[in-house]
């Protein structure tokens, strides 16, 4: 519960200045979510360091392990839940442009037909990917 109120203040600053600096400037947009995402990357990469240069006593590890095994199992449904949501909304979006630019290539060559459902059955596969990772995530908790 400690890693919640951890992480819900950062992924809710970083998604506020994602859209704000989408909004403001969307041709700047771009560069500004890399130059964020590397920021955080790099303050990740920092946590991780510091956890392993030895930050935790092992007494600690140890008397916590239980309730690491309780987190792990949430964390693994919280990943899969995460895992699927965001793979059906690219999906959702893949399959929204592709099937508009199918739809608009039909209408000019109806012969088109077959080649132009795989390239929407394609976008729908990100999903699928989705959907597998959540089942290996679960199934490791």
């Amino acid at each position: 519960m400690e890693t919640v109120m951890w992480t819900a203040p950062v992924v809710a600053v970083v998604t506020l200045a994602v859209v704000a600096g989408v909004r403001r400037a969307p041709r700047r947009g771009f560069r500004r979510l890399v130059a964020l995402n590397v920021a955080v990357a790099l303050g990740a990469l920092v946590v991780i360091a510091v956890l392993l240069l030895g930050a935790v006593d092992p007494a600690q590890a140890q008397a916590a392990e239980t309730t690491a095994r309780d987190e792990a199992i949430w964390a693994a449904w919280l990943g899969a839940a995460i895992a699927v949501a965001g793979s059906a909304i690219g999906a959702a979006i893949a399959v929204a442009y592709t099937g508009a630019a199918a739809l608009a290539a039909i209408s000019e060559k109806p012969e088109i037909f077959g080649r132009a459902m795989v390239i929407v059955g394609l976008a729908e596969g990100i999903a699928i990917y989705g959907l597998v990772i959540a089942i290996i995530l679960i199934g490791s908790a």
